[in-house]
């Protein structure tokens, strides 16, 4: 039975296992060396396990897991940051789930629990990211009622 629950301290290492996969996925995405890997801040930084237990006693942080038949198959992390006009909004960091749990709606249910935490908050909204080209992921999101509002451009100078 799938399920969503607060992270805890024993899940630290599960979600660091997850985080290297979600990682690994992105790596060869266009655009995901500026944001992802060991020597980028970025949405799907992770220290390691120790950076996930510090998220779990931070008031202005979300750590959630999803679970298999009570095995962590995936996770979301989020956090609060202010908005342009007052107030705060909810930045979705990461959301992972492995392939057997996506089938079975685990990312929807990762999200649906994180919008509760944002508006328990008085978030104006929650921003998420998908690469360009991740057309799964932009799915993903706007079958959660998620809408473009940013395309952030880049140029590398040599």
């Amino acid at each position: 039975m799938e399920a969503v629950r607060a992270a805890r301290a024993a899940d630290a290492e599960r979600i660091c296992e997850l985080a290297g996969e979600f990682v690994d996925a992105m790596g060869s995405r266009r655009g995901a060396a500026l944001v992802v890997g060991p020597d980028r801040d970025g949405m799907a930084r992770i220290d390691g396990p120790g950076d996930v237990a510090s998220a779990l006693g931070d008031p202005s942080r979300l750590a959630l897991v999803g679970t298999l038949d009570e095995i962590v198959v995936g996770f979301a992390l989020c956090h609060l940051e202010e908005s342009e006009g007052g107030g705060c909004r909810g930045v979705l960091d990461a959301c992972y789930v492995e392939p057997e749990g996506r089938v079975l709606g685990l990312g929807r249910m990762l999200i649906d629990q994180t919008l509760v935490w944002c508006t328990d908050r008085g978030c104006s909204g929650i921003d998420g990211f998908a690469f360009p080209g991740d057309r799964e992921a932009k799915n993903f999101f706007e079958s959660a009622g998620f809408k473009a509002r940013l395309l952030v451009m880049h140029r590398d100078i040599e």
